[in-house]
């Protein structure tokens, strides 16, 4: 059974939140919001995706250390940004897209001007 192309879904996802925008960036698909890059595609046929589809996103490093230790085979550490504590999901293999999702929009408000948060309020 041939697997689903996830990017489209992420992409709805990404570009779905306050002036998000992509870039191209690396040979992948990135994601930011005023040019501060919060999640970034790792597509399964270049070397960041390592044989498999993913997200990298903005994380806390607790926030990682937790995903990471909880479920091993959904989250790991990203090569490049992982020592600063983004956090990788494996997106094959049916992800979890509410957690995705929340982990999206925790990445975006890391790096999304406040006066950006505060015209949009909580919902993001």
């Amino acid at each position: 059974m041939p697997s689903i192309d996830p990017l489209p879904r992420l992409r709805d996802v990404c570009l779905a939140l306050p002036e998000a925008h992509e870039v191209t960036a690396w040979g992948e698909p990135t994601f930011r919001v005023k040019n501060k890059l919060f999640a970034m595609y790792a597509s399964p046929h270049n070397h960041h995706g390592q044989g498999r589809p993913a997200v990298w996103i903005k994380a806390r490093a607790e926030n990682q250390r937790l995903l990471i230790a909880a479920e091993p085979s959904r989250y790991f550490v990203p090569p490049y940004v992982g020592p600063s504590g983004w956090v990788g999901v494996w997106l094959d293999k049916r992800p979890r897209w509410t957690d995705v999702k929340d982990l999206l929009q925790d990445g975006y408000r890391q790096v999304a001007p406040k006066t950006l948060l505060a015209r949009y309020g909580h919902g993001v």
